[in-house]
């Protein structure tokens, strides 16, 4: 099958990559290879896709509709995963527009062309931060959604509200994929464990926000492309009297939106406790009060998500962890 990735050269893109191209589909890539962290870091991960026969590459932002256009329509996909964005709760407190360019602008452009080239399924990355200010827990893909707390969490929002218009007005089978705090080797270095790791390892303090009274939905890399891999041909359709199949949302269009996560939420010390136990080190903690824009709890409901694919993610934080802690001790020796 052919399929189109953008954002190949991140982290879950890159996964999801490598896996599909093991699997024996063809795959194109489209990435930026922006400096918003270590750019070596996605290039070490565009080289091993390169290795790959099925494999084909484009260098490109989504905020260039020429660009993105392009290379969509040439490839001709069936399929169009949209994992690319300016991704970072605390980043977008401070660089807001990146995120209304890249985001939105971005993500309107990758459904005009995948209206274009009819795609059979339009695959787009959310998150778990539309919940927002939200109380009722585990979330669930039904909760309303009006109280984002960041910029970053808002860009998501909107990404949610214009796929469903083009999924109703054009009839494009569209599944928004809402990640809990997705973790494992090759991992983002803004990211928690990535952060905690490296302080650790160097012996310098480590920020802990909200005094580390925090708890999050860990889920592991393997667990994340397991259930978009299973998601490709299970497109959202409409059954005879509008509904959509398969899905409690009922939406306009053939449209649907699933959270992806471990399902339990682990507490910040604990996570951090796992670490330094892994590496026998102590972390030196810096407690800091609650950061502007972020939660202090997610938890998912994936009940949907299992109803569809038989998701069920195997993968106890502690064991992701290592799992980590192994490839980073590799990857930076």
């Amino acid at each position: 099958m052919k399929i189109f990735i953008t954002g190949s050269s991140g982290f879950i893109g890159y996964h999801l990559s490598k896996k599909l191209l093991d699997n024996g589909h063809t795959i194109h890539g489209f990435d930026s290879m922006n400096n918003y962290y270590d750019v070596r870091l996605k290039k070490a991960r565009y080289k091993i896709l390169r290795k790959y026969k099925n494999f084909t590459f484009t260098k490109g932002n989504l905020e260039n509709q020429k660009s993105i256009n392009k290379s969509i329509v040439k490839f001709k996909p069936k399929i169009l995963i949209h994992l690319a964005a300016q991704a970072g709760v605390r980043y977008s407190i401070d660089n807001p527009r990146l995120y209304l360019e890249s985001n939105i602008t971005g993500t309107y452009n990758v459904i005009e062309s995948a209206k274009k080239v009819n795609v059979k399924h339009l695959l787009i990355a959310s998150s778990s931060s539309v919940y927002g200010a939200n109380k009722n827990l585990p979330f669930k893909e039904v909760d309303k959604t009006e109280t984002q707390l960041s910029i970053y969490a808002a860009t998501k929002k909107s990404t949610e509200s214009i796929a469903h218009s083009y999924s109703n007005i054009w009839k494009i089978p569209i599944t928004m994929l809402r990640f809990f705090t997705v973790y494992g080797p090759w991992g983002r270095p803004d990211m928690a464990l990535f952060r905690f790791t490296k302080g650790i390892i160097n012996k310098k303090k480590i920020d802990i926000y909200n005094k580390g009274k925090m708890y999050r939905d860990f889920t592991y890399i393997d667990d994340v492309v397991d259930g978009i891999s299973a998601l490709i041909n299970k497109a959202p359709s409409l059954n005879q009297f509008g509904k959509i199949k398969n899905d409690s949302l009922s939406p306009v269009g053939p449209f649907r939106i699933l959270n992806i996560g471990n399902t339990k939420k682990v507490y910040l010390l604990d996570f951090i406790n796992t670490i330094e136990n892994e590496l026998g080190i102590k972390a030196i903690k810096n407690f800091m009060p609650m950061q502007k824009g972020d939660v202090k709890m997610t938890v998912s409901n994936t009940a949907l998500l299992k109803k569809i694919t038989n998701y069920n993610p195997k993968t106890n934080y502690k064991i992701g962890i290592k799992k980590f802690l192994k490839w980073y001790l590799e990857y930076y020796s």
